[in-house]
């Protein structure tokens, strides 16, 4: 079973103010998985009277790295989390409130092994998003890496 890592909430909602401000809240949150949602609000919404592409981007995004700091925060001391690269599909017209289910793809202590290995692991992150009736709108890949961390003596000024 994976721990409870709720406290990530608060921590994203402080760390990437933007959450707040796009009215994300959470729902369960542990090291494998994570679950943002974003009430329907019509100053997000695009030409076609849904959520804007761009804050299905965000929301998804969100949960992805809510799952990734959860995971990973541990490594927190000696380690960045970075987004690498990521893919989106919009699959239907999106309609009231988001749900986005984030799934960690790679078990946390491979990924944490090749980082103490000296070596800039790279993991995935799943999320589906769906809307206010539970229909499937949009899949996303995000992955991400842990960039470790510049000694003081190396960061560049």
């Amino acid at each position: 079973m994976a721990d409870d890592a709720s406290w990530v909430a608060e921590a994203m909602r402080t760390a990437v103010p933007w959450v707040s401000t796009a009215g994300i809240e959470f729902g369960e949150i542990t090291t494998e998985r994570a679950v943002a949602v974003l009430p329907d609000r019509s100053d997000q919404h695009n030409h076609v009277g849904g959520p804007h592409a761009a804050v299905i981007f965000g929301l998804g995004e969100t949960a992805s790295g809510a799952v990734g700091l959860a995971a990973f925060a541990s490594a927190g001391a000696v380690a960045t989390p970075l987004v690498v690269r990521s893919e989106i599909g919009y699959v239907k017209l999106a309609r009231g409130d988001l749900r986005a289910e984030a799934i960690l793809t790679r078990p946390a202590g491979e990924v944490l092994a090749e980082l103490e290995g000296g070596t800039r692991p790279e993991f995935a992150v799943e999320v589906a998003i769906t809307d206010g009736s539970g229909r499937e709108t949009t899949r996303m890949t995000v992955v991400w890496t842990l960039r470790p961390n510049r000694a003081p003596e190396q960061a560049v000024e």
